[in-house]
């Protein structure tokens, strides 16, 4: 090593980690034979046992003690270096030897809490970015280093490859996946001429690219500069023990002074020194945390360090990222409008056919949904894709375009509602044409996590007061899932390095936990006080940067983590303090002269194993308040979540038979009236009746009383009323053969009222209920879904 320099950290940390049970077996090996050595007779030998293993330990604590000083902080370490020091000069060697193995102990827990992996972000750079590129130079194609591109180099970019550096598209069109840099799923078409950034993939065809920047200067590389400054600067983890260390270590020095001082000898000092060895704190304290590491690890969540569970414990403030975290990360089907004369499931079954044999995220959405609505599928022939605009294909028979379409100016009024309601729901829309004509629309969205709300809400209970939401999202559905969740604060169309300087900012006034999921929120995830990624199909990026690691896609692991945090921390806490309180009576005994040294290394062993049995408790969890269900309701809410599926698009039946009416087209309104009460009568209302006798009755015990349902229920009997009243409404226009003005009204406040509150409805009970067979584990069994 060349001289001044800085050792090795990966050898420093290889050192300590063979020297901790290195020492834990010897100072072990040292007192047993000690005691063995005295039984037999021979106390001289039992000495040399307990020097040695006193001596043993003092080397490594003080180089403890010393590279805690060197980074200004005086821990638990320090008394007992003074303890196994003063044993040795007043010749109390059993004494020392006890404080050699307790200290043994508790490096051993503690460093078993506190290793984590690494956080260089090795795989930003390793996993994702590119080591070299094709540069165009005339007729010639040549792969060079990222390193030696310049402004100005023509760059081909291969299908799937990713974009090296900043630069412009030089081709007519490029389909990209930008989800490593915004998060968002939907790729984005961009044309000639228009900026593009380094980190995002080629989800399309070969395209052309003009370098504006070197590799260095580029988005990708700030991005991996981003979260190692933030690493880098996160503040150093103040622990529980070092905490009441910094009061209770004057006090014992103090304490062993006056001692000395009244009675004249040093024995009575040592005595109150060793009772004062503050083995609550380096045992119990480690336990607790080290039970709570590992009952966390029991519910799929992994904590790297026990000071990332110790700041987890009193945390206030919770910053997330949306995409991938609070919603899906993955599109999903939210409503299919037609055109008259045009069946909603059969759009369905048209396009997903057709996109059977496509790539594209969206395609796969959409063969998604219509697998869950167990649509039969035909397999397309002469299949043409575009990249960026779609694919056509034929399907028993029919010729079929799904994918992006510009509307003409004569479109259809049913079509430019369509594109009303994509720009207010935030979805991307998939239009649907069948032989020649335009048939109808998909809107897909990111959705909501049915266990987001849950969750949020055992979270604020759990502690936290501010709930933060950053995105790089566009503001208007950003800001419309934080109403629904009732966030605090949401920050949309957010960079990687607009959220570094968010969270620093929710820092600087909290302890502030960020969870996220994508490369572009490892930064923030490292600058965080506590970083949680969702580890199960998050970038192998954010995982590195964070301190806590959800390895099942479920958010609800975050709120089971927090109360084991808050427990865990608790235990801790309690443990240390009654230890510490007893610690500080034996010293007052010891420097009364009531206590010897050796007597008060066996009366220390007997507070810690009190204080460590307490510690223990940790391992279990308190009275659950998670709701297990039996198995036979269990099936009962798959069964009934099933049938909201296969109805949810039926719905916007109810909206679109407004919209006849409200459009003055009384036959076809008369028709689609028709087809909603059939819809209500035969499938909808039955539906509502059954989950009234027969689900809501199944909920009562494990939910605790009918009380926990009545609100729906109320919810199901102005359902049925509306549903009678639209009834009666068909009746009349049966009886009378059309629609009468006087109807008019209230038919539109009928169906308009009955769409709004059975959407409310659907998400309500999906949230509060369905989530509990979907999230939630009975204990004798693995997850289910």
């Amino acid at each position: 090593m060349v001289e001044g320099s800085a050792p090795n950290p990966a050898r420093r940390e290889r050192w300590r980690r063979s020297v901790e049970p290195a020492l834990l077996v010897l100072t072990l090996v040292s007192l047993a034979g000690g005691v063995v050595a005295w039984i037999l007779g021979a106390p001289g030998a039992a000495d040399g046992f307990w020097i040695a293993g006193t001596v043993i330990a003092i080397v490594p604590s003080v180089w403890w003690v010393v590279a805690a000083v060197r980074r200004g902080r005086v821990g638990v370490d320090l008394i007992a270096v003074l303890s196994l020091i003063g044993t040795l000069l007043v010749d109390e060697y059993l004494a020392g030897a006890l404080i050699a193995v307790m200290l043994a102990t508790g490096q051993s827990l503690d460093a078993a809490a506190n290793r984590r992996a690494s956080k260089d972000l090795r795989s930003l750079l390793l996993d994702r970015a590119p080591r070299s590129s094709r540069r165009r130079r005339r007729d010639t194609v040549e792969t060079v280093s990222i390193d030696e591109i310049t402004a100005g180099d023509i760059l081909v970019v291969g299908s799937g490859e990713t974009v090296p550096v900043d630069g412009w598209i030089s081709s007519p069109v490029a389909v990209l996946d930008e989800s490593t840099l915004t998060g968002e799923p939907m790729h984005v078409r961009l044309g000639d001429g228009e900026a593009v950034r380094s980190g995002v993939i080629n989800a399309g065809d070969v395209f052309e690219m003009e370098a504006r920047a070197t590799a260095e200067d580029s988005t990708y590389a700030g991005v991996v500069r981003l979260a190692r400054d933030a690493a880098a600067e996160s503040a150093p983890v103040v622990r529980l023990a070092d905490r009441i260390a910094a009061w209770f270590l004057p006090l014992a020095l103090i304490l062993a002074a006056i001692a000395w001082a009244v009675s004249g000898t040093a024995v009575r000092a040592v005595a109150v020194l060793v009772v004062a060895t503050p083995c609550p704190l380096l045992l119990a304290a480690p336990v607790a945390i080290v039970s709570g590491l590992s009952r966390a690890s029991r519910r799929g969540v992994v904590i790297r360090s026990g000071g990332a569970l110790e700041n987890l414990g009193h945390a206030t403030t919770l910053v997330m990222d949306k995409t991938g975290t609070l919603t899906s990360g993955r599109p999903a089907g939210s409503d299919i409008v037609t055109a008259p004369g045009y069946d909603a499931v059969e759009i369905l079954r048209l396009a997903a056919s057709a996109d059977q044999v496509s790539a594209h995220v969206l395609a796969a959405a959409l063969v998604q949904e219509a697998k869950m609505r167990d649509l039969t599928l035909s397999y397309p022939a002469d299949v043409v894709e575009e990249p960026g605009t779609g694919i056509a294909a034929t399907v028993d028979g029919r010729r079929v375009t799904v994918g992006t379409l510009a509307l003409p100016s004569h479109a259809p009024q049913w079509a430019r509602a369509v594109l009303a309601r994509s720009a207010l729901d935030g979805a991307v829309v998939v239009w649907v044409t069948v032989d020649g004509e335009l048939a109808g629309a998909i809107l897909l969205i990111d959705p909501l996590r049915r266990d987001a709300p849950r969750t949020l809400r055992r979270l604020r209970s759990a502690g936290l007061n501010r709930l933060v939401m950053l995105t790089g999202d566009r503001r208007e559905p950003a800001e419309e899932i934080g109403a629904i969740l009732g966030l605090d604060r949401v920050y949309a169309e957010q960079t990687p390095a607009d959220k570094v300087s968010r969270v620093r900012a929710e820092r600087e006034s909290a302890v502030t936990v960020m969870v996220g999921d994508g490369v572009n929120d490892a930064p923030a995830l490292a600058a965080a006080t506590v970083g949680v990624a969702m580890g199960a199909r998050g970038s192998t990026a954010s995982s590195e940067a964070a301190d806590i690691v959800l390895t099942t896609d479920r958010l609800d692991r975050l709120a089971d983590a927090m109360e084991i945090a808050r427990r865990s921390r608790r235990i801790a806490l309690e443990s240390a303090i009654v230890g510490m309180g007893l610690s500080l009576v034996a010293m007052g005994c010891a420097a009364a002269g009531w206590v010897t040294p050796a007597l008060g290394a066996l009366l220390q062993e007997a507070i810690d194993v009190a204080v460590i049995l307490n510690a223990l408790r940790a391992l279990r969890g308190e009275h659950t308040r998670d709701t297990v269900v039996p198995a036979r309701t269990e099936d009962m809410l798959h069964r009934f979540s099933s049938e909201h599926e296969e109805m949810r698009d039926q719905l916007s039946m109810l909206r679109d038979t407004a919209q006849l009416l409200a459009a003055g087209d009384p036959r076809q309104a008369e028709d689609s009236l028709r087809r909603v009460d059939d819809f209500l009568t035969e499938t909808l209302l039955p539906h509502e009746q059954a989950e009234e006798t027969e689900l809501y009755p199944a909920l009562a015990a494990p939910l605790g009383g009918g009380e926990a349902t009545a609100t729906m229920s109320r919810m199901h009997a102005e359902i049925d009323r509306l549903g009678r009243r639209l009834h009666t409404h068909r009746r009349r226009i049966d009886s009378r053969g059309g629609i009468d003005p006087d109807q008019y009204e209230d038919l539109l406040a009928c169906l308009y009222g009955l769409y709004a509150l059975l959407r409310l409805h659907f998400v309500q009970e999906e949230e509060n209920y369905f989530t509990l067979a979907e999230y939630e584990e009975r204990p004798d069994e693995a997850p289910q879904r």
